[in-house]
């Protein structure tokens, strides 16, 4: 795997010992013990924490991720990396959409681990709760503004501008709007109609070409309503973006809200043109969406020992999984009910895994001694150079005893500068294996806490980062946690 490593390193930290090349050698045995290649280095040492994403080694550092240049980051922990939450969930955000890890060694995260994974999962579930939450107060708001003729968001319909938050005629698009609906009554088409509106050199409200979606969408209003804002009526608040920033979905009739503007065309010749456009359409048979992924597919087996498949018919409201050998069955909502209940054990009953999540901790203990110890050592060592550079300034010692002991101090500096780094990447990587078993546990409390409020795709995905697999019994199941024992 090709990586990067991000240094920065305030001007506090440095005046205490903690310079750039040391963090880029922590960074690097880090790298070396997972067997990564090391391709790029991002350098904002002393840059503020306020300017960090407008660098321009911060925007090398993105774009060498949109690319696929590399495919993790190491740095020395998330204050480093992002000045507030906002630009971590950000960062975070990008590195998902372009399957990246995110590697921080002083919280012992690593993303490329399902431990890891489970973080990144578990900020997108709370950054998206907290956009829902936002997004649900600004709607409280949009029916009121609409019922008043306020604007909601958004420009006005082609022919219509907002001014002094009325929606008012538009005197250089309104007789295009009335041209269109000439020229189709004349011509039928919406191709046609298209043709002769670009030949004549008219353009959308974007300043583009018109097309056959952008016609239809002048002369049905969006949808076949009885209601139009060229007849004289606005509909406001009958739609709701799906979060894609591409598509859009109706809302229940009862939510629509209806405003009178100044007409544009008569109710004769809007009527003419969609009764035209309801007779050319072309009957599509309609299909039912496709089921998706399902929370527990390749999870699920059988005490048989056959894999269970999902079975799922247009009667049944709940996916079931199946045995295709024993044919026993089990439906998707006890799985989650049950996967639910084994996050509750963990909370209630942490002390029964807790033998399992100190495995590491006494080899961690002893090298943090270690590292303690080298650390204390260069200090000393340190502190004897100073002291012969003091007694070479003072000429109180010659030339040969001065080199012969600088020497050898410099050799031994040298060994502990290259030994440091090593045995404090070893610890990182131990630390970052040990802390995927405590992280389950800790993190148990806030899932089961925040279960019920967390969206169907975010619980299918921290699903996935937790159970490694499931057997179903005439009796029970059996959840395999990643780093944990069974749980029953």
């Amino acid at each position: 795997m090709d990586i990067g490593i991000w240094i920065r390193v305030s001007t506090d930290e440095q005046a205490q010992g903690e310079s750039p090349k040391n963090h880029e050698h922590r960074a690097r045995m880090y790298a070396e013990i997972k067997g990564w290649n090391v391709v790029e280095l991002y350098d904002l040492s002393g840059v503020s924490g306020k300017t960090v994403l407008d660098h321009p080694e911060a925007k090398r550092m993105l774009q060498d991720v949109s690319s696929g240049k590399i495919q993790s980051l190491i740095f020395s922990k998330l204050a480093r990396l992002a000045r507030n939450t906002r630009d971590l969930l950000d960062i975070s955000d990008h590195f998902q959409k372009h399957n990246a890890n995110l590697v921080s060694l002083e919280e012992s995260i690593d993303t490329s681990t399902p431990a890891g994974r489970l973080l990144f999962t578990v900020i997108g579930a709370l950054a998206q709760w907290e956009r829902e939450e936002i997004s649900a107060r600004v709607s409280a708001s949009v029916p009121v503004r609409a019922m008043q003729g306020k604007p909601t968001g958004g420009q006005g319909p082609y022919g219509y501008m907002w001014i002094d938050k009325k929606l008012v005629i538009n005197p250089a698009e309104a007789p295009i709007v009335k041209e269109i609906f000439n020229t189709f009554l004349e011509t039928k088409k919406l191709l046609k109609t298209a043709k002769a509106m670009n030949e004549k050199g008219y353009r959308s409200k974007k300043g583009v070409k018109f097309g056959k979606t952008s016609i239809k969408r002048i002369l049905t209003d969006s949808t076949y309503l009885t209601d139009s804002t060229y007849k004289g009526t606005k509909r406001a608040n009958y739609s709701k973006s799906k979060g894609n920033k591409k598509s859009w979905k109706l809302k229940p009739e009862k939510e629509w809200v209806f405003f009178q503007v100044e007409p544009l065309i008569s109710e004769d010749v809007w009527n003419e043109a969609n009764a035209i456009i309801k007779q050319n359409a072309a009957p599509y048979p309609t299909t039912p969406p496709p089921l998706g992924k399902y929370a527990f597919s390749g999870l699920v087996n059988c005490e048989c020992g056959k894999k269970m498949y999902v079975i799922a018919y247009e009667y049944m409201k709940i996916p079931r999984y199946r045995c295709r050998g024993c044919k026993s069955k089990i439906n998707e909502d006890v799985l989650f009910e049950q996967f639910k209940e084994g996050l509750r054990c963990m909370v209630i009953h942490p002390d029964q895994l807790q033998e399992e999540v100190k495995a590491d901790e006494s080899v961690i203990s002893v090298k943090t001694e270690q590292l303690k110890t080298l650390r204390g050592e260069m200090k000393l060592i340190q502190k004897k150079v100073d002291g012969l550079l003091e007694l070479w300034s003072d000429k109180s010692i010659d030339k040969s005893t001065f080199t012969e002991r600088f020497d050898g101090l410099k050799e031994r500096k040298e060994q502990l500068l290259n030994e440091i780094p090593r045995l404090q990447g070893e610890i990182d990587f131990l630390k970052i294996s040990e802390v995927g078993k405590s992280h389950i546990l800790t993190q148990a409390a806030s899932l089961y806490a925040l279960w019920d409020t967390i969206n169907t795709e975010s619980q299918s995905k921290i699903i996935r980062e937790l159970v490694s697999g499931i057997t179903a019994r005439k009796d029970r199941l059996e959840f395999e946690f990643y780093y944990l024992p069974p749980l029953k």
